[in-house]
């Protein structure tokens, strides 16, 4: 069982690599949006949330992303009782919630997102993206395609997720995203759209990061200690948080105010 999933897993890397000219272009929005001074707007409900904080902040990631989290939708450890996972997953689909989250920020036509829903079915993140765009903000989807391809809708009009993308990325996961059948068992265990979509990424992470550096603005990586130097590692953290809040506060200064442009590069 165990060789069988990392044959499908190897599986994912090749549907990954596939996908290298979508992941350069998101890339390359991520890299204006960075390059402008504003943020990348990063969602997730649900299991997605692990892609959101994949993102940042973590080891050899850096700033210039929003990681919006709602705890509400997201803080399945205690599973039921209250706070339990029954809550988190209607939460997800009460329309209206994404604009109330979105209520918090001034964003800005210079703003891009990634939306991170395996299913691409359910009603907040359908919503953030459709609400992102008619800000004028460029939206990438993360999604399980074949997936989301077999799944209805909670949306009532039953559009998807990647009905309000500019750009699709697809986490290679199958049908249901359990990879693994087991003799004996009638449902597969071990899913694979987690692995799929760190792969996604930290491959994006990786092109933006190079985008930044060849434009002359080279991110502040949080790094080891173990790699960097203790000193080093103490420095690039809080050079890191505070360029996250300077950022952050950016979203912050206008809100509930008409809207002006935002602009300055980094």
């Amino acid at each position: 069982m165990i060789q069988t999933y990392l044959e499908k897993c190897r599986q994912l890397v090749d549907t990954v690599e596939q996908q290298t000219s979508q992941l350069q272009q998101a890339a390359q929005w991520f890299a204006e949006t960075i390059l402008a001074g504003r943020m990348v707007h990063v969602f997730g409900s649900g299991h997605s949330r692990i892609m959101v904080e994949e993102m940042w902040p973590r080891y050899g990631s850096f700033p210039g992303f929003n990681p919006i989290v709602e705890l509400s939708l997201t803080f399945h450890n205690l599973v039921v009782g209250a706070n339990g996972q029954r809550q988190a997953m209607f939460l997800e689909n009460v329309s209206g919630l994404a604009e109330r989250i979105l209520r918090n920020y001034d964003l800005s036509e210079q703003d891009s997102a990634l939306v991170i829903s395996s299913s691409g079915c359910n009603v907040v993140p359908i919503e953030m993206a459709e609400e992102f765009q008619k800000r004028g903000v460029k939206v990438v989807a993360l999604i399980t395609k074949d997936h989301s391809d077999k799944s209805t809708s909670k949306r009532k009009d039953g559009r998807k997720l990647s009905d309000f993308a500019d750009l699709v990325l697809d986490t290679g996961a199958p049908v249901g995203d359990a990879m693994v059948s087991v003799p004996g068992l009638d449902t597969p265990v071990a899913p694979g759209s987690t692995v799929g979509g760190a792969l996604i990424i930290n491959s994006i992470k990786a092109q933006l990061a190079c985008l930044l550096t060849e434009a002359g603005h080279p991110p502040k990586v949080l790094t080891a200690g173990v790699v960097a130097g203790p000193q080093r590692a103490t420095e690039l953290f809080e050079a890191a948080y505070d360029e996250h809040a300077h950022r952050l506060a950016k979203l912050y200064a206008e809100v509930g105010h008409p809207h002006r442009p935002a602009g300055g590069s980094v």
